[in-house]
This record gives C-alpha cells, sequence and structure tokens, in this order.
C-alpha cells in the first residue's frame, strides 16, 4: 500500500496541514491587534470558515477537470499567497489586508481536505479504507508541527508582532508543492476527453447510500465541534489554568488522530457502518462523561472519548461516500460533501457558543447526550438499495 504517490500525498498533507493549528493560534491574536474594535477580533477567523464553505465545491471540480496534483497545487500556491498577505497585513497596519489573508488561506485549507479521497485513489479498492484512515492519522503530525513552527517563526520580523508566522505558512506551501509536484496522475484520473460531464446535483440526493455517508460524516463532525468549541472557556471559566486546558486539548488531538493507524483495519474486518456506530456511541459517551462532573479528570475523560468518536464516524462516513461513488461522481459529491461538512462545522461552533453562554457547560453536555443518539441513528438508518 505505500507506493510513491501514497507517500507523497501523506507528506503533502502533513506539510500544507500544519498551516491549519498554526492559523487556529494566529486568527484570534492577529486580529485583536489590527482590529480597531474588540469586536471584529474573531473576524479573521470567521471568514476563513466562511471561505472554505464557498469554495469547497469549485475546488473538488477543478480536481475532477484538472487532476488532483493540479488541485494540490493551487492549494499550496493559495498558502503562500494568503500567509504572505498576512505578513503585509502588520507591515500596512491594515486589518483589511488581514482579513483578505485568511479568506484566501481558507480557501488553501480546503485543497488539505482532498488528500484523503486522494490517498484512497493511489490503493486497490480492498485497501482504500485503511488509506483515508492513516492519511488523517498523520494530521496528528500536522497537529504537533504547526504550533512548533509557530513558535520557531512567530518573532522572525520582530518587532512585528505574528508576521514572521504568516511567512512560515508561506514557506509552508512553497514546500508542500515540491512535494505535490512529484506526484503522478492517480489509478482512477483520466484524460480530460474521457471525463463525463453532465453530473447531475440530484446524483446526491437520489443515493440512499451516499445520503447515509455524508450525514454520519457531517453529524460526527457537528456533535465533536458542539462538544469541543466551549471547552477552554469553560475549564478557564471554572478555574483551571490555561496550562490544563491546553493539555486537555491537547490529549483531544491525539484522540481524533491516533487511532486512524487502525480505524482502516477495523473497517475492513467490521465494516463502516458498524464502526460509524460505535463512534456514535463513544460521542454519546462523551457527553455523559461531561455530564458528570466538572473535575479536570472528565474534562479529560469527555475531550478523549470525544475525539475517539469523531475519527471512528468521519471516517466510517468517508469510507461509504469512497465506496458509494463512481470516479465520474467524486468530483461533485465530495465537493458537495465537504462543503455540508463545513456548514455543520460552523452551526455547531455558533450553536456551542450561544448555549454555552445561555445555559452553561453542564447544559450543553446535556443538550448534547440525547441529541448524538438521535442524530446518529437517524444518519444510520437512511436505507440503503
Amino acid at each position: 500500500m505505500l507506493n510513491r504517490n501514497f507517500l507523497l500525498i501523506l507528506c503533502g498533507n502533513i506539510l500544507l496541514g500544519s498551516a491549519m493549528p498554526m492559523l487556529i493560534i494566529l486568527g484570534s491574536l492577529a486580529g485583536s491587534t489590527l482590529a480597531s474594535q474588540a469586536w471584529m477580533a474573531t473576524l479573521p477567523s470567521s471568514a476563513q470558515m466562511l471561505a472554505g464553505i464557498v469554495v469547497a465545491t469549485p475546488i473538488s471540480l477543478f480536481m475532477g477537470r484538472y487532476g488532483r496534483r493540479r488541485g494540490f497545487l493551487l492549494a499550496g500556491s493559495l498558502a503562500i499567497c494568503g500567509g504572505m498577505m498576512g505578513a503585509l497585513a502588520f507591515f500596512l497596519d491594515s486589518f483589511l489586508v488581514l482579513l483578505l489573508s485568511h479568506i484566501i488561506l481558507g480557501a488553501a485549507l480546503v485543497g488539505v481536505s482532498y488528500f484523503r479521497f486522494a490517498a484512497a485513489e493511489t490503493v486497490a479498492e480492498s485497501r482504500q479504507a485503511q488509506a483515508i484512515s492513516l492519511t488523517l492519522a498523520s494530521g496528528l503530525v500536522a497537529a504537533l508541527l504547526g504550533p512548533q513552527v509557530f513558535s520557531i517563526s512567530n518573532h522572525w520580523l520582530a518587532p512585528l508582532p505574528y508576521a514572521g508566522a504568516y511567512l512560515a505558512i508561506s514557506g509552508l506551501g512553497v514546500t508542500s508543492m515540491i512535494v505535490i509536484a512529484a506526484l503522478t496522475p492517480l489509478q482512477t484520473e483520466r484524460p480530460l476527453a474521457q471525463l463525463r460531464t453532465g453530473i447531475r446535483w440530484g446524483v446526491v440526493t437520489e443515493n440512499p447510500a451516499i445520503l447515509r455517508a455524508v450525514a454520519i460524516a457531517a453529524i460526527s463532525q457537528a456533535m465533536m465541534v458542539l462538544l469541543m468549541t466551549p471547552t477552554p472557556l469553560a475549564m478557564v471559566s471554572m478555574g483551571f489554568a490555561t496550562e490544563q486546558t491546553a493539555d486537555v486539548i491537547r490529549w483531544h488531538v491525539l484522540a481524533m488522530f491516533a487511532p486512524g493507524l487502525i480505524t482502516g483495519k477495523l473497517i475492513e474486518r467490521f465494516g463502516s457502518g458498524r464502526i460509524a456506530a460505535i463512534g456514535f456511541v463513544f460521542l454519546m459517551l462523551a457527553a455523559l462523561i461531561a455530564l458528570s462532573g466538572v473535575q479536570l479528570k472528565h474534562f479529560y475523560g469527555a475531550l478523549i472519548v470525544l475525539g475517539l468518536g469523531w475519527n471512528f464516524g468521519f471516517i466510517g462516513g468517508t469510507h461509504m461516500l469512497q465506496a458509494a461513488t463512481t470516479p465520474e461522481q467524486r468530483p461533485l459529491v465530495q465537493g458537495v460533501n465537504d462543503t455540508i461538512l463545513s456548514i455543520s462545522a460552523a452551526s455547531a461552533s455558533l450553536l456551542a457558543g450561544v448555549a454555552f453562554v445561555g445555559v452553561g457547560w453542564l447544559g450543553l453536555a446535556l443538550l448534547s447526550a440525547p441529541l448524538i443518539p438521535i442524530a446518529g441513528l437517524a444518519a444510520l438508518s437512511i436505507k440503503q438499495r
């Protein structure tokens, strides 16, 4: 399975994906530095998320038309451009330029999400679950590498704050493009003249297998975001140190990606539907652990189990989608899928903020505990032909 293209895709995913945790750190910090009003501090992060929603389907269609290699090169180019504009924003002391930078970087990060599908296209159908799973597992390296790159680069252009980190994102874009340029056409890619045109949007809504796969991945994403997003705020409000909060999130990220080393093998043995169902059980268990108390052990337990549940549900849904589509359908269907994922994550993030302010952490956990099994059963019960 570890063929040349697959290894290049893993490297590209790690390099370009390392920009994601950097932007989580940079978003509000850079925004608060250049914003004229306090409420504008999170606008760069919001604009970045909105850009991801808007371009997910167009980028997937671009890859379907011109190939994965050119699509990932486009993502790398956007990362270079967005990073340079982020640095320029501090030279110009311009919040507007920073906002534009995050819009471009949001479009670049969409490309990262398609590495999991590209990895599946480098191997035989029987090994696709493992390829998807290992690609997501490589995101753990990116999650660890990104903050380290931020720490090293942040003061490169001192006394300008954060400009060096944005420049480092451009460097990651350059490095990723060098790796991606070595990709050869994947086994499912066809010459432009052989591509079918006129794939209807109805292929998504008329195929129960596709609907089921999209629903499982989207619900897994939304339920994870619903509990993860307010965790730092909840812990700090209860008197925990920021170092303790950071460690809880660190273990959550580890639980999200590390199981990917074996999730693919579990899917091959037990089937993606069963693994996704177990994922929903873990997600519900995470809510129940959160509901059981507010000691440090409860936060650790809830966030670790939450990450594991997301891993099983998301990888299970992704493998279902790959198995339910033909090569001609995938550019459109994968684009629609990732657009829905972005919308579900953004909606859950907004709901989490409103619910946390309104009913608090335990109230949010109480809301999530029944919501997860109801949504999960609804997704799993979509009939396949």
